[in-house]
Protein backbone atom coordinates (compact mmCIF):
# COMPACT_ATOMS: atom_id res chain seq x y z
CA UNK A 1 0.00 0.00 0.00
CA UNK A 2 1.45 3.64 -0.95
CA UNK A 3 2.48 5.57 1.32
CA UNK A 4 0.59 8.85 1.34
CA UNK A 5 2.93 11.99 1.06
CA UNK A 6 1.98 15.18 2.66
CA UNK A 7 1.55 18.72 0.61
CA UNK A 8 3.91 20.53 3.03
CA UNK A 9 7.78 20.42 2.19
CA UNK A 10 10.41 20.81 4.78
CA UNK A 11 12.04 23.74 4.36
CA UNK A 12 16.03 23.14 2.56
CA UNK A 13 17.34 25.50 4.81
CA UNK A 14 16.09 24.29 8.57
CA UNK A 15 19.53 22.38 9.20
CA UNK A 16 21.44 26.03 8.75
CA UNK A 17 19.27 27.76 10.34
CA UNK A 18 17.84 26.52 13.37
CA UNK A 19 14.48 27.70 14.09
CA UNK A 20 14.42 30.84 12.17
CA UNK A 21 14.45 30.68 8.27
CA UNK A 22 15.67 32.88 6.50
CA UNK A 23 13.49 35.30 4.51
CA UNK A 24 13.19 37.05 0.75
CA UNK A 25 13.80 40.67 1.61
CA UNK A 26 10.10 41.84 0.06
CA UNK A 27 7.81 44.28 1.05
CA UNK A 28 9.86 46.55 3.41
CA UNK A 29 10.02 46.43 7.20
CA UNK A 30 6.29 45.35 8.09
CA UNK A 31 6.69 42.68 6.18
CA UNK A 32 10.06 41.45 7.36
CA UNK A 33 8.71 41.91 10.83
CA UNK A 34 5.46 40.39 10.37
CA UNK A 35 7.54 37.06 8.53
CA UNK A 36 9.81 36.75 11.43
CA UNK A 37 6.88 37.18 14.19
CA UNK A 38 4.96 34.01 11.90
CA UNK A 39 4.89 30.85 13.12
CA UNK A 40 8.12 28.80 11.39
CA UNK A 41 6.97 24.72 11.65
CA UNK A 42 9.05 23.46 9.30
CA UNK A 43 10.42 20.36 11.05
CA UNK A 44 13.76 20.52 11.56
CA UNK A 45 16.04 17.58 10.39
CA UNK A 46 17.34 15.39 12.84
CA UNK A 47 20.29 16.59 15.02
CA UNK A 48 23.81 16.40 14.44
CA UNK A 49 25.46 16.51 16.49
CA UNK A 50 29.38 18.13 16.54
CA UNK A 51 30.20 19.00 20.10
CA UNK A 52 32.15 17.03 21.68
CA UNK A 53 31.34 14.46 24.19
CA UNK A 54 30.87 14.56 27.91
CA UNK A 55 33.07 10.99 28.72
CA UNK A 56 34.21 10.67 32.25
CA UNK A 57 34.84 6.78 32.17
CA UNK A 58 38.23 5.87 31.05
CA UNK A 59 38.49 2.45 28.38
CA UNK A 60 39.74 0.74 31.63
CA UNK A 61 36.70 2.07 33.88
CA UNK A 62 34.36 0.81 30.39
CA UNK A 63 35.73 -1.88 30.90
CA UNK A 64 34.94 -2.57 34.55
CA UNK A 65 31.73 -1.67 33.94
CA UNK A 66 31.30 -4.01 31.22
CA UNK A 67 32.95 -6.98 33.24
CA UNK A 68 30.66 -6.41 35.95
CA UNK A 69 27.19 -6.28 34.57
CA UNK A 70 28.78 -9.86 32.22
CA UNK A 71 29.50 -11.04 36.04
CA UNK A 72 25.63 -10.18 36.92
CA UNK A 73 24.06 -11.76 34.00
CA UNK A 74 25.93 -14.75 34.72
CA UNK A 75 26.11 -15.57 38.58
CA UNK A 76 22.83 -13.43 39.15
CA UNK A 77 20.85 -13.61 36.45
CA UNK A 78 17.76 -12.05 34.95
CA UNK A 79 14.19 -13.25 36.07
CA UNK A 80 12.30 -13.19 33.12
CA UNK A 81 8.24 -14.07 33.81
CA UNK A 82 7.40 -15.06 30.85
CA UNK A 83 7.20 -19.22 29.47
CA UNK A 84 7.93 -18.20 26.05
CA UNK A 85 11.21 -16.23 26.60
CA UNK A 86 12.01 -18.97 29.09
CA UNK A 87 11.94 -21.50 25.83
CA UNK A 88 13.38 -19.34 23.26
CA UNK A 89 16.29 -19.05 25.83
CA UNK A 90 16.90 -22.70 26.06
CA UNK A 91 17.32 -23.27 22.71
CA UNK A 92 19.45 -20.53 22.47
CA UNK A 93 21.89 -21.93 25.23
CA UNK A 94 21.25 -19.84 27.98
CA UNK A 95 21.42 -21.23 31.40
CA UNK A 96 17.89 -21.46 32.69
CA UNK A 97 16.71 -22.45 36.43
CA UNK A 98 12.63 -21.80 37.07
CA UNK A 99 12.37 -18.03 36.40
CA UNK A 100 16.09 -17.11 36.19
CA UNK A 101 17.81 -16.96 33.39
CA UNK A 102 21.79 -16.93 33.79
CA UNK A 103 23.75 -15.34 30.72
CA UNK A 104 27.18 -16.16 29.49
CA UNK A 105 28.91 -13.15 28.88
CA UNK A 106 29.86 -14.65 25.16
CA UNK A 107 26.15 -15.62 24.23
CA UNK A 108 25.02 -11.93 25.15
CA UNK A 109 28.27 -10.52 23.26
CA UNK A 110 27.48 -12.67 19.83
CA UNK A 111 24.00 -11.80 20.30
CA UNK A 112 24.12 -7.82 20.64
CA UNK A 113 26.59 -7.61 17.79
CA UNK A 114 24.05 -8.51 15.26
CA UNK A 115 21.35 -5.37 16.74
CA UNK A 116 22.27 -2.60 13.45
CA UNK A 117 23.89 0.79 14.87
CA UNK A 118 21.73 2.63 13.04
CA UNK A 119 17.62 3.29 12.72
CA UNK A 120 16.23 4.66 9.61
CA UNK A 121 12.38 5.84 11.26
CA UNK A 122 9.98 6.17 7.95
CA UNK A 123 7.27 8.78 8.49
CA UNK A 124 4.31 9.17 6.63
CA UNK A 125 5.41 12.16 5.21
CA UNK A 126 8.59 10.78 4.07
CA UNK A 127 10.45 14.21 4.25
CA UNK A 128 9.97 13.71 7.93
CA UNK A 129 11.98 10.83 7.92
CA UNK A 130 14.78 10.89 10.49
CA UNK A 131 18.15 8.81 11.36
CA UNK A 132 18.94 7.41 14.79
CA UNK A 133 22.80 6.39 16.00
CA UNK A 134 26.15 7.53 15.89
CA UNK A 135 25.81 11.56 16.34
CA UNK A 136 22.01 11.36 14.77
CA UNK A 137 19.59 12.31 17.60
CA UNK A 138 15.71 12.62 17.32
CA UNK A 139 13.26 14.97 20.18
CA UNK A 140 10.35 13.16 21.06
CA UNK A 141 7.61 14.10 23.86
CA UNK A 142 6.78 13.03 27.32
CA UNK A 143 4.19 10.42 27.63
CA UNK A 144 2.04 8.67 29.54
CA UNK A 145 0.59 11.31 31.75
CA UNK A 146 -2.54 10.79 33.73
CA UNK A 147 -3.50 14.17 34.13
CA UNK A 148 -2.73 17.50 32.09
CA UNK A 149 -2.70 21.33 32.87
CA UNK A 150 -4.78 22.72 30.02
CA UNK A 151 -5.34 26.16 28.44
CA UNK A 152 -6.28 27.74 30.85
CA UNK A 153 -3.27 25.56 33.59
CA UNK A 154 -5.90 23.75 35.14
CA UNK A 155 -4.83 20.21 36.25
CA UNK A 156 -7.75 17.87 35.77
CA UNK A 157 -8.26 14.18 34.13
CA UNK A 158 -7.37 14.46 30.04
CA UNK A 159 -9.85 12.90 27.33
CA UNK A 160 -9.41 11.86 23.90
CA UNK A 161 -9.55 15.70 22.08
CA UNK A 162 -6.55 16.72 24.53
CA UNK A 163 -4.83 13.76 23.34
CA UNK A 164 -5.32 15.22 19.78
CA UNK A 165 -4.08 18.60 21.04
CA UNK A 166 -0.98 17.05 21.72
CA UNK A 167 -0.97 15.75 18.67
CA UNK A 168 -1.28 18.63 16.43
CA UNK A 169 1.41 20.27 19.05
CA UNK A 170 4.09 17.99 18.10
CA UNK A 171 3.07 17.97 14.81
CA UNK A 172 3.40 21.90 14.45
CA UNK A 173 6.71 22.09 16.46
CA UNK A 174 10.24 22.54 14.69
CA UNK A 175 12.40 20.94 17.21
CA UNK A 176 9.96 17.74 17.90
CA UNK A 177 10.73 14.95 15.66
CA UNK A 178 7.99 12.68 16.48
CA UNK A 179 4.09 12.74 17.83
CA UNK A 180 4.85 10.04 20.55
CA UNK A 181 1.65 8.73 21.20
CA UNK A 182 -0.07 8.43 24.29
CA UNK A 183 0.97 11.82 26.13
CA UNK A 184 -1.73 12.17 27.83
CA UNK A 185 -4.39 9.44 28.85
CA UNK A 186 -7.33 9.73 27.28
CA UNK A 187 -9.67 9.47 30.53
CA UNK A 188 -12.99 9.21 28.56
CA UNK A 189 -12.12 5.90 26.85
CA UNK A 190 -12.06 2.21 27.75
CA UNK A 191 -8.96 1.22 28.69
CA UNK A 192 -8.90 -1.79 26.77
CA UNK A 193 -9.57 0.90 23.46
CA UNK A 194 -7.23 3.27 24.20
CA UNK A 195 -4.52 1.67 22.16
CA UNK A 196 -6.37 1.98 19.56
CA UNK A 197 -7.64 5.52 19.35
CA UNK A 198 -3.75 6.74 20.91
CA UNK A 199 -2.44 4.69 17.30
CA UNK A 200 -5.15 6.53 15.31
CA UNK A 201 -4.45 9.97 16.94
CA UNK A 202 -0.48 9.62 16.03
CA UNK A 203 -1.21 8.54 12.82
CA UNK A 204 -4.27 11.35 11.70
CA UNK A 205 -3.05 14.34 13.29
CA UNK A 206 0.72 14.47 12.14
CA UNK A 207 2.53 13.03 9.37
CA UNK A 208 5.77 12.60 11.79
CA UNK A 209 7.00 9.36 13.34
CA UNK A 210 4.80 7.97 15.96
CA UNK A 211 5.27 5.42 19.01
CA UNK A 212 2.97 2.55 19.39
CA UNK A 213 1.52 0.84 22.97
CA UNK A 214 2.96 -1.92 24.12
CA UNK A 215 0.63 -2.11 26.95
CA UNK A 216 0.10 -6.04 26.35
CA UNK A 217 0.95 -8.17 23.50
CA UNK A 218 -2.20 -8.31 21.71
CA UNK A 219 -2.22 -4.85 21.73
CA UNK A 220 0.55 -4.41 20.49
CA UNK A 221 -0.24 -6.49 17.73
CA UNK A 222 -3.28 -4.21 17.18
CA UNK A 223 -0.98 -1.28 16.79
CA UNK A 224 1.17 -2.90 14.21
CA UNK A 225 -1.44 -4.15 12.46
CA UNK A 226 -2.60 -0.17 12.24
CA UNK A 227 0.76 -0.18 10.96
CA UNK A 228 0.05 -2.52 8.02
CA UNK A 229 -2.27 -0.38 7.04
CA UNK A 230 -1.09 2.87 7.14
CA UNK A 231 2.35 1.95 5.15
CA UNK A 232 2.17 -1.91 4.02
CA UNK A 233 3.22 -4.83 5.57
CA UNK A 234 5.78 -5.50 2.68
CA UNK A 235 7.24 -2.25 3.52
CA UNK A 236 7.61 -2.76 6.95
CA UNK A 237 9.45 -5.86 6.84
CA UNK A 238 12.64 -3.93 5.37
CA UNK A 239 11.64 -0.12 7.01
CA UNK A 240 11.20 1.25 11.15
CA UNK A 241 7.68 2.73 10.95
CA UNK A 242 7.12 2.85 14.46
CA UNK A 243 8.42 2.40 17.68
CA UNK A 244 7.62 0.29 21.21
CA UNK A 245 8.97 0.42 24.40
CA UNK A 246 9.73 -2.05 26.65
CA UNK A 247 10.04 -1.57 30.61
CA UNK A 248 11.81 -3.99 32.74
CA UNK A 249 11.66 -3.93 36.59
CA UNK A 250 14.58 -2.86 38.54
CA UNK A 251 16.33 -5.06 39.66
CA UNK A 252 16.93 -7.36 37.34
CA UNK A 253 13.18 -8.45 35.92
CA UNK A 254 11.40 -9.03 32.65
CA UNK A 255 7.58 -9.49 33.04
CA UNK A 256 5.29 -11.14 30.37
CA UNK A 257 3.66 -8.03 29.56
CA UNK A 258 6.37 -6.43 28.69
CA UNK A 259 8.32 -9.57 26.85
CA UNK A 260 4.93 -10.31 24.89
CA UNK A 261 5.11 -7.01 23.25
CA UNK A 262 8.38 -6.85 22.85
CA UNK A 263 8.02 -10.32 20.47
CA UNK A 264 5.24 -8.41 18.84
CA UNK A 265 7.63 -5.46 17.54
CA UNK A 266 10.20 -8.08 16.99
CA UNK A 267 8.51 -10.45 14.61
CA UNK A 268 7.62 -7.31 12.20
CA UNK A 269 11.16 -5.91 12.41
CA UNK A 270 10.32 -2.66 14.32
CA UNK A 271 12.65 -1.16 17.25
CA UNK A 272 11.84 -1.21 20.64
CA UNK A 273 13.43 0.87 23.14
CA UNK A 274 15.19 -1.92 26.09
CA UNK A 275 14.02 0.77 29.13
CA UNK A 276 15.30 -0.55 32.58
CA UNK A 277 12.98 1.87 35.14
CA UNK A 278 15.80 2.85 37.35
CA UNK A 279 14.59 4.75 40.95
CA UNK A 280 18.50 5.09 41.87
CA UNK A 281 18.91 3.83 45.74
CA UNK A 282 15.87 2.35 45.72
CA UNK A 283 15.66 -0.64 43.08
CA UNK A 284 19.56 0.01 42.50
CA UNK A 285 22.44 0.14 44.83
CA UNK A 286 22.70 4.05 46.40
CA UNK A 287 25.87 4.43 44.17
CA UNK A 288 26.01 5.86 40.46
CA UNK A 289 28.54 3.24 39.57
CA UNK A 290 27.34 0.31 40.76
CA UNK A 291 23.67 1.56 39.62
CA UNK A 292 25.10 1.83 35.91
CA UNK A 293 26.62 -1.67 36.07
CA UNK A 294 22.99 -2.96 37.56
CA UNK A 295 21.40 -1.09 34.80
CA UNK A 296 23.46 -1.92 32.01
CA UNK A 297 23.18 -5.98 32.56
CA UNK A 298 19.30 -5.09 32.40
CA UNK A 299 19.51 -3.37 29.22
CA UNK A 300 21.47 -6.14 27.76
CA UNK A 301 19.44 -8.95 28.73
CA UNK A 302 16.45 -7.72 27.16
CA UNK A 303 18.52 -6.40 23.45
CA UNK A 304 19.79 -9.68 23.62
CA UNK A 305 16.43 -10.94 24.09
CA UNK A 306 15.08 -9.05 20.60
CA UNK A 307 17.84 -10.45 18.41
CA UNK A 308 16.88 -14.55 19.73
CA UNK A 309 13.81 -13.76 18.84
CA UNK A 310 14.45 -12.32 15.55
CA UNK A 311 18.36 -11.32 14.59
CA UNK A 312 19.13 -8.35 12.87
CA UNK A 313 16.28 -6.59 13.84
CA UNK A 314 16.88 -3.24 15.17
CA UNK A 315 16.50 -2.45 18.88
CA UNK A 316 17.39 0.57 20.88
CA UNK A 317 19.61 1.00 24.55
CA UNK A 318 16.65 1.83 27.23
CA UNK A 319 16.43 3.01 30.44
CA UNK A 320 14.15 5.84 32.81
CA UNK A 321 16.39 7.18 34.99
CA UNK A 322 15.92 8.87 38.24
CA UNK A 323 17.22 9.10 41.47
CA UNK A 324 15.04 8.55 45.19
CA UNK A 325 14.78 11.44 47.58
CA UNK A 326 16.09 9.53 50.91
CA UNK A 327 13.88 11.83 52.90
CA UNK A 328 10.32 10.91 51.11
CA UNK A 329 11.07 8.27 48.46
CA UNK A 330 9.83 10.67 45.89
CA UNK A 331 11.56 10.11 42.31
CA UNK A 332 14.07 13.47 41.90
CA UNK A 333 14.93 15.19 38.38
CA UNK A 334 17.81 16.88 37.64
CA UNK A 335 20.01 15.89 40.19
CA UNK A 336 24.41 15.60 39.60
CA UNK A 337 23.93 11.90 39.82
CA UNK A 338 21.33 12.03 36.89
CA UNK A 339 23.68 13.41 34.43
CA UNK A 340 26.66 11.73 35.74
CA UNK A 341 24.61 8.39 35.09
CA UNK A 342 23.67 9.72 31.49
CA UNK A 343 27.29 10.17 30.54
CA UNK A 344 28.20 6.88 31.78
CA UNK A 345 25.14 4.89 30.27
CA UNK A 346 26.41 7.22 26.73
CA UNK A 347 29.31 5.70 26.76
CA UNK A 348 28.50 2.10 27.48
CA UNK A 349 26.05 2.14 24.59
CA UNK A 350 28.50 3.69 22.13
CA UNK A 351 30.91 0.64 23.34
CA UNK A 352 28.29 -1.73 22.15
CA UNK A 353 27.53 0.41 19.57
CA UNK A 354 23.61 0.16 19.57
CA UNK A 355 21.44 3.46 19.60
CA UNK A 356 20.76 5.08 23.16
CA UNK A 357 17.56 6.04 24.58
CA UNK A 358 17.38 8.47 27.66
CA UNK A 359 14.52 10.84 28.84
CA UNK A 360 14.87 14.45 28.41
CA UNK A 361 13.28 18.14 30.28
CA UNK A 362 12.08 15.74 33.42
CA UNK A 363 10.49 17.90 36.60
CA UNK A 364 9.03 17.08 39.86
CA UNK A 365 7.68 20.65 40.11
CA UNK A 366 3.82 21.02 40.71
CA UNK A 367 3.47 24.19 38.04
CA UNK A 368 5.52 25.96 35.46
CA UNK A 369 8.37 27.47 37.78
CA UNK A 370 11.41 27.62 38.22
CA UNK A 371 11.78 24.60 39.73
CA UNK A 372 10.37 23.10 36.35
CA UNK A 373 13.21 25.11 34.35
CA UNK A 374 16.07 24.12 36.52
CA UNK A 375 15.80 20.39 36.25
CA UNK A 376 14.35 20.79 32.82
CA UNK A 377 17.36 22.49 31.67
CA UNK A 378 20.02 20.60 33.62
CA UNK A 379 18.82 17.34 32.03
CA UNK A 380 18.57 18.65 28.27
CA UNK A 381 22.12 20.23 28.57
CA UNK A 382 23.24 16.83 29.92
CA UNK A 383 21.43 14.28 27.26
CA UNK A 384 23.00 16.63 24.47
CA UNK A 385 26.57 16.48 26.09
CA UNK A 386 25.80 12.76 26.84
CA UNK A 387 25.18 11.82 22.93
CA UNK A 388 21.65 10.47 23.63
CA UNK A 389 20.46 9.59 20.16
CA UNK A 390 16.11 8.79 20.96
CA UNK A 391 15.53 11.62 23.32
CA UNK A 392 11.90 10.97 24.67
CA UNK A 393 10.06 13.00 27.70
CA UNK A 394 11.34 16.17 25.59
CA UNK A 395 8.06 18.16 26.01
CA UNK A 396 5.71 18.70 28.53
CA UNK A 397 6.85 16.59 31.24
CA UNK A 398 6.27 18.02 34.81
CA UNK A 399 5.16 16.68 38.80
CA UNK A 400 7.41 13.66 38.09
CA UNK A 401 5.15 12.58 34.75
CA UNK A 402 1.61 12.86 36.31
CA UNK A 403 0.62 15.76 34.28
CA UNK A 404 1.27 17.03 30.86
CA UNK A 405 1.31 20.83 30.55
CA UNK A 406 0.14 22.40 27.29
CA UNK A 407 2.49 25.74 28.75
CA UNK A 408 5.95 23.18 29.54
CA UNK A 409 5.10 21.75 26.26
CA UNK A 410 5.76 24.72 23.74
CA UNK A 411 8.40 26.41 25.83
CA UNK A 412 10.04 22.77 26.55
CA UNK A 413 10.18 22.47 22.17
CA UNK A 414 11.44 25.59 22.22
CA UNK A 415 14.41 24.97 24.54
CA UNK A 416 15.34 21.85 22.38
CA UNK A 417 15.39 23.72 19.50
CA UNK A 418 17.87 26.04 21.32
CA UNK A 419 19.64 22.57 22.61
CA UNK A 420 19.59 21.80 18.81
CA UNK A 421 21.13 24.71 17.51
CA UNK A 422 23.76 24.52 20.36
CA UNK A 423 24.70 20.69 19.67
CA UNK A 424 25.12 21.64 15.82
CA UNK A 425 28.15 23.43 16.95
CA UNK A 426 30.44 25.97 15.69
CA UNK A 427 29.69 27.65 11.78
CA UNK A 428 32.34 29.03 9.98
CA UNK A 429 30.75 28.92 6.65
CA UNK A 430 30.93 32.92 7.07
CA UNK A 431 33.92 33.65 8.98
CA UNK A 432 35.80 35.87 5.71
CA UNK A 433 32.28 37.30 5.16
CA UNK A 434 32.18 38.51 9.26
CA UNK A 435 35.82 39.61 9.42
CA UNK A 436 35.33 42.35 6.57
CA UNK A 437 32.79 43.20 8.05
CA UNK A 438 35.33 44.40 11.03
CA UNK A 439 37.46 46.39 8.31
CA UNK A 440 34.73 48.37 7.27
CA UNK A 441 33.04 48.85 10.72
CA UNK A 442 36.78 49.73 12.58
CA UNK A 443 36.99 51.49 16.38
CA UNK A 444 34.09 52.83 17.29
CA UNK A 445 31.25 51.78 14.75
CA UNK A 446 27.70 49.15 15.08
CA UNK A 447 27.57 46.38 12.77
CA UNK A 448 23.11 46.47 12.78
CA UNK A 449 23.47 48.33 9.27
CA UNK A 450 25.68 46.15 7.75
CA UNK A 451 25.20 44.17 4.89
CA UNK A 452 26.75 41.20 6.50
CA UNK A 453 24.49 41.67 9.88
CA UNK A 454 21.57 42.34 7.56
CA UNK A 455 22.07 38.87 5.62
CA UNK A 456 22.56 36.46 8.71
CA UNK A 457 20.71 38.62 11.79
CA UNK A 458 18.09 35.52 12.05
CA UNK A 459 20.98 32.59 11.90
CA UNK A 460 23.42 34.35 13.78
CA UNK A 461 22.05 34.29 17.28
CA UNK A 462 19.13 31.80 18.28
CA UNK A 463 15.99 34.64 18.82
CA UNK A 464 13.83 32.65 21.63
CA UNK A 465 9.93 33.75 21.32
CA UNK A 466 8.50 32.68 24.47
CA UNK A 467 11.02 34.27 26.95
CA UNK A 468 11.02 37.95 27.32
CA UNK A 469 13.93 40.16 27.72
CA UNK A 470 12.48 43.71 26.72
CA UNK A 471 12.34 46.48 29.42
CA UNK A 472 10.47 46.28 32.60
CA UNK A 473 8.28 49.40 31.09
CA UNK A 474 7.71 47.13 27.68
CA UNK A 475 6.95 44.25 29.77
CA UNK A 476 4.17 45.96 32.19
CA UNK A 477 2.83 47.25 28.73
CA UNK A 478 2.37 44.03 26.84
CA UNK A 479 0.51 42.52 29.87
CA UNK A 480 3.38 41.42 32.20
CA UNK A 481 2.96 38.03 31.56
CA UNK A 482 5.11 34.96 32.82
CA UNK A 483 6.82 32.15 30.79
CA UNK A 484 3.66 30.12 31.85
CA UNK A 485 1.28 32.73 30.05
CA UNK A 486 3.34 33.25 27.26
CA UNK A 487 3.30 29.20 26.66
CA UNK A 488 -0.35 28.96 26.85
CA UNK A 489 -0.61 31.86 24.41
CA UNK A 490 1.59 29.95 22.18
CA UNK A 491 0.46 27.04 22.39
CA UNK A 492 -3.64 28.44 21.85
CA UNK A 493 -2.02 30.37 18.24
CA UNK A 494 -0.66 26.83 17.17
CA UNK A 495 -3.40 24.87 17.39
CA UNK A 496 -6.04 28.07 16.03
CA UNK A 497 -2.95 27.86 12.85
CA UNK A 498 -2.73 23.52 12.67
CA UNK A 499 -4.12 22.45 9.34
CA UNK A 500 -4.08 18.03 9.16
CA UNK A 501 -1.59 17.29 7.46
CA UNK A 502 -3.03 15.51 4.17
CA UNK A 503 -3.91 11.70 5.08
CA UNK A 504 -5.13 8.67 1.77
CA UNK A 505 -9.03 8.61 2.11
CA UNK A 506 -8.90 5.02 1.97
CA UNK A 507 -6.07 4.32 4.25
CA UNK A 508 -8.15 6.50 6.90
CA UNK A 509 -11.70 4.60 6.29
CA UNK A 510 -9.31 0.78 6.82
CA UNK A 511 -8.06 2.36 9.67
CA UNK A 512 -11.38 3.00 11.31
CA UNK A 513 -12.60 0.05 10.10
CA UNK A 514 -10.04 -1.65 11.99
CA UNK A 515 -10.72 -0.17 14.92
CA UNK A 516 -14.71 -0.19 14.90
CA UNK A 517 -13.98 -4.53 14.51
CA UNK A 518 -11.22 -4.32 16.89
CA UNK A 519 -13.64 -2.34 19.28
CA UNK A 520 -16.73 -5.32 19.11
CA UNK A 521 -14.60 -8.01 19.59
CA UNK A 522 -12.75 -6.45 22.89
CA UNK A 523 -14.88 -6.08 25.80
CA UNK A 524 -15.38 -1.87 26.57
CA UNK A 525 -13.71 -2.42 30.22
CA UNK A 526 -12.03 -0.22 32.88
CA UNK A 527 -9.84 -2.92 33.74
CA UNK A 528 -7.12 -5.37 31.36
CA UNK A 529 -7.57 -8.71 32.07
CA UNK A 530 -6.07 -10.73 29.55
CA UNK A 531 -3.93 -13.32 28.52
CA UNK A 532 -0.43 -12.45 27.42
Amino acid sequence: MAIQTSMAEQGSDSAATGYHRSEPRVGGRAALRALRQAPDTHMLPQLERRLPLVEPLSAEQIAKIDAASMDILEDVGVVFRDPIALEDWRKAGADVRGERVHLDRGLVRDLIATIPSKITYHARDPLKNVEIGGNKSIFVPMTGAPYLRDLEDKRRAPGLEDLANFHKLAHMLPALHSSAHHIVEPMDHPISHRHLRITYSSMKHSDKTFMGMTTSGKNAEDVLDMCEVLFGADFMRDHAVVTGNCNGNSPLVWDQTMLSAMRAFNRRNQPVLCSPFVLGGANTPASTVPAVAQLNAEALSALAYTQVVNKGCPAIYGHYLSTVSMRSGAPMAGTPEISLMNFMIGQMARFYDVPWRTSNTLGGAKTLDAQAGYESATTLQAVLLAGANYIWHSAGWNEAGMHCSMAKFVIDAEQCAMGYRMAEGLRWDDFDEALAAVRDIGPGGHYLGHPHTQANFQRAFFLPKLFDNNSIEQWIAEGSKDATQRGLDQARQLLADYEEPSLDPGINEALLDYIARREREIPAVDALNEEF
